[in-house]
């Protein structure tokens, strides 16, 4: 039986990423550009990743979520919450593009990033509190393998960077709610040939 769904799964590399932030931000020597642009290209694949997340759960889980008994009232109140956690992603992002670019205003960038952080964990809370019941009571359901087959549909090298993004420093319960999501061999191709510019250029940032 599920003890995690990937939903779940998927926050938790969005945690990961907002703590790696925090603690990154907190050290950042001002001035130096190399670090700067390092934590540039972990921030663009975050960006990239939490937007696509939430446009996928609009377009995708939304519809699933409804067909499975979830009441559109609180659907909205998720997407009133996504719409707060886009201000501040937005502001975020000028911050760590800044930073990217000249190395410099790192205090900036902790302030944007302890609201992003502040917000988002609100929010995934809030998600996992009245979803995650949802999910694991229906694993395996038409409806959610329907879901599931949507999401799929991207390219290797977006499919292989999730993955590899997903995975990285993932709990056991996360890894397996991974796995169980596509088939072994698939999820070994993917993630091990297109998710290799995940591993070389995003994941050393944070070692």
């Amino acid at each position: 039986m599920a003890t995690m769904s990937m939903n779940k799964a998927i926050h938790g590399a969005v945690r990961r990423d907002l703590a790696r932030f925090r603690t990154a931000l907190a050290q950042f020597p001002e001035g130096d550009k190399s670090r700067g642009a390092a934590l540039g290209r972990a921030w663009a694949n975050f960006d990239d990743q939490l937007e696509h997340h939430h446009h996928g759960e609009h377009e995708i889980a939304w519809p699933a979520l409804r067909e499975l008994g979830v009441s559109q009232a609180l659907l909205t109140t998720l997407d009133d919450e996504h719409d707060t956690m886009a201000a501040a992603l937005a502001r975020a992002r000028t911050a760590m593009e800044f930073l990217a670019r000249t190395g410099t205003g790192s205090i900036s960038a902790v302030n944007a990033i302890a609201e992003l952080e502040s917000v988002t964990i609100a929010h995934l809370l809030h998600e996992e509190a009245e979803l995650e019941p949802v999910f694991l009571a229906n694993a395996g359901s038409e409806v959610l393998k329907k879901m599931g087959r949507e999401f799929g549909k991207v390219s290797p090298a977006r499919g292989g960077r999730f993955f590899a993004w997903v995975l990285d420093g993932a709990s056991p319960d996360e890894r397996a709610a991974a796995a169980g999501s596509i088939p072994p061999p698939v999820l070994t191709i993917i993630g091990g040939v297109f998710g290799a510019p995940y591993r070389l250029r995003i994941a050393p940032v944070w070692r």
